[in-house]
């Protein structure tokens, strides 16, 4: 999560999902250099968000689904409570608009 708080970080993460992006690319979508992107890029491997394959002279990135599964699965531990307050939220605003 920490590596996601930055929003340059989350830009390019974010572009992800569709197809695997070169660095260029990927620095041309956030507004940064490539040498700020690699960086970036660099700690989002380094959290599995993200991975890399040599494409001839290219670094490609793309999603990582190593590290989106952890993700996943950390969040799912909220969902129970989660959907619990939402119900209760439910049943209040319903208790509150009866005559």
């Amino acid at each position: 999560m920490r590596a996601l708080a930055d929003p340059t970080r989350r830009a390019i993460f974010e572009a992800l999902p569709l197809a695997p992006l070169s660095v260029g690319e990927l620095a041309k979508i956030a507004g940064i250099s490539s040498s700020a992107a690699s960086q970036h890029l660099r700690v989002l491997r380094e959290v599995r968000l993200v991975m890399m394959r040599r494409s001839g002279t290219r670094r490609m990135y793309s999603l990582d689904p190593r590290g989106l599964g952890d993700a996943r699965d950390y969040l799912e531990q909220f969902w129970p409570s989660a959907l619990a307050a939402y119900s209760a939220a439910l049943s209040t605003a319903s208790e509150e608009g009866e005559p």
